[in-house]
């Protein structure tokens, strides 16, 4: 154990840039290769309904539960004031958390800290692990986090870091993706429900000028992303 706490607070060495761009296209095969990303796009379920249940929680809203369902969609409840800035919020963070995730996982890569990020990523599984209110959640998020803590307990420090490039890329690369399906739906006649739609109500403004502010914040953080990663100068 002592062993595992110095290499959570230890920076490790960076890796090389043939390793950032082998775990990059990786990523990127596991998300443009649909017969997979029917799979993969529940680790993107898991941290949109995450990010959606730390703001809840942020601006004051009582969690009641979050449900993961095997359509790779979700749900969270809170409870509080239907309308107002608090709900604005949650609603606000679905689709950028998973972009945001993994630009906060690209600066800790950055600063050398791959291990500390993977146990960082464990303690977060847990915890939402607390809030999962169906069987398929619970399953999905135990099998998630039990890959991860695999890798954190038995990998070598090569491996660990390569896995955690892996799963930065994959958040930073799946983020526009999902808001990409997101429009996708809704212009065949779905997501009515969808975050976009839920803020056009609140707000007025059309959902497609929020799907298009998903967008903007996911490619956001994709361009930073990358800076960090190390492929390009910043």
């Amino acid at each position: 154990m002592s062993e595992v706490w110095n290499n959570i607070t230890s920076a490790q060495p960076a890796v090389s840039v043939r390793v950032v761009v082998a775990t990059g296209v990786v990523a990127l095969a596991l998300i443009a290769w649909r017969p997979v990303w029917r799979h993969t796009r529940q680790v993107v379920t898991i941290a949109h309904e995450g990010a959606h249940g730390l703001v809840a929680l942020v601006v004051g809203r009582k969690l009641a539960g979050i449900r993961l369902h095997s359509d790779t969609s979700g749900v969270t409840v809170s409870r509080g004031r239907p309308t107002g800035p608090g709900m604005i919020a949650v609603l606000l963070a679905g689709y950028p958390g998973p972009a945001l995730f993994g630009l906060a996982a690209a600066f800790a890569l950055s600063r050398g800290y791959a291990v500390a990020l993977l146990w960082g990523l464990l303690l977060a599984l847990v915890i939402l692990l607390l809030q999962i209110r169906n069987l398929f959640g619970l399953w999905s998020v135990v099998a998630f986090g039990a890959v991860v803590f695999a890798v954190s307990w038995w990998g070598s420090p090569s491996v660990q870091s390569a896995f955690a490039h892996l799963l930065t890329w994959f958040l930073l690369l799946s983020a526009p993706r999902a808001v990409l399906e997101l429009q996708h739906s809704r212009r065949g006649g779905g997501g009515r429900s969808s975050d976009a739609d839920q803020l056009r109500r609140l707000t007025g403004v059309p959902a497609l000028l929020w799907v298009g502010a998903f967008g903007v914040v996911t490619l956001a953080c994709l361009a930073l992303g990358v800076i960090w990663s190390g492929l390009l100068p910043s």
